[in-house]
């Protein structure tokens, strides 16, 4: 009898799991965000905040982006309209988080595909992830 053992980062190198860019600047919260993330089989990258968001993109090449609207120096609109209005980038669905529901009729704008409010249903956010990386295979 044989036994093989995987451990997490062996069995996302090898798996062709979506890649998940995350910015959130409340490191308790990412960590929880990376945590669920990688055990619903997702690779997950997680900044608690970028000088320059399409360049962490082109070197990370997520299939979705999921950014905290208040963030430290900017917010997650910005990010979003940059990923959004730049050509190599745009396809990228980004879901945007926030505490304030009133930002989601306020910030269409920006492009978005998914606002979703803290607090929230860590399983409402899983399905949505997996509902829009599903719209891009």
């Amino acid at each position: 009898m044989y036994v093989y053992l995987v451990t997490i980062s062996d069995y996302h190198n090898t798996k062709m799991s979506k890649r998940i860019l995350i910015i959130e600047d409340d490191e308790d919260i990412l960590q929880i965000l990376e945590t669920v993330l990688v055990h619903n089989d997702y690779t997950v990258k997680g900044l608690e905040r970028t000088d320059d968001i399409i360049k962490s993109v082109n070197e990370y090449q997520p299939d979705l982006v999921l950014t905290d609207y208040l963030l430290s120096g900017t917010n997650g609109g910005k990010i979003c309209q940059q990923i959004k209005s730049n050509k190599e980038t745009t396809q990228i669905p980004v879901i945007l988080i926030s505490a304030y529901p009133e930002l989601a009729v306020s910030l269409g704008h920006f492009g978005f595909d998914a606002f979703i409010t803290k607090p929230f249903d860590i399983n409402v956010l899983v399905n949505k992830i997996g509902e829009l990386l599903a719209k891009t295979v």
